[in-house]
């Protein structure tokens, strides 16, 4: 069974030592929602928004998000990306969010692929609060990785990017 490897022998919390793990081709993707009300739907399909297309300017978030990923959780490595991209896309109930990292490294892009959600997630939110502050961020999971010593994996049941 795996063992939470950013706690030592005695408990301490710890940044993993990477430094004899292999550089190898590491990807990851992620999704997440934001659910609205149909009139906040609405505002963002016809850009009525006074901030800006929100899911342009979600996307950009997300992809520098990824990049400053060891900055919002302490124990990350700082990673070479190699590839980020993030989609917002318009749905029925809401904006359904989509990142896929790659990087050549050590260690794996997950967290990378997590961050570059939820921060676009949230600037959705940011830039529509104004219509509506009861908004859901939802359902934020990882969706695929692959490469490492841990071997790829894939969500069961992972959406493919049908909508809600």
């Amino acid at each position: 069974m795996a063992k939470l490897s950013h706690y030592g022998a005695k408990g301490a919390v710890r940044m993993v030592d990477v430094s004899a793990k292999a550089v190898t081709t590491r990807t990851a993707s992620a999704q997440g929602f934001v659910k609205m009300k149909p009139r906040v739907v609405d505002a963002v399909r016809r850009l009525k928004n006074p901030k800006g297309d929100p899911l342009e300017v979600a996307r950009i978030a997300g992809i520098a998000a990824a990049k400053r990923t060891a900055e919002w959780i302490p124990l990350c490595h700082p990673l070479p990306l190699t590839h980020i991209d993030v989609t917002a896309r318009l749905c029925k109930n809401g904006v359904e969010v989509r990142s896929a990292v790659t990087t050549a490294a050590q260690t794996g892009v997950e967290m990378e692929a997590l961050v570059a959600v939820a921060a676009a997630a949230l600037t959705v939110y940011d830039m529509c609060k104004a219509l509506d502050k009861g908004m859901e961020i939802k359902d934020i999971v990882l969706v695929e990785k692959t490469g490492g010593n841990s071997g790829d994996y894939r969500r069961a049941g992972a959406r493919q990017g049908r909508g809600r």
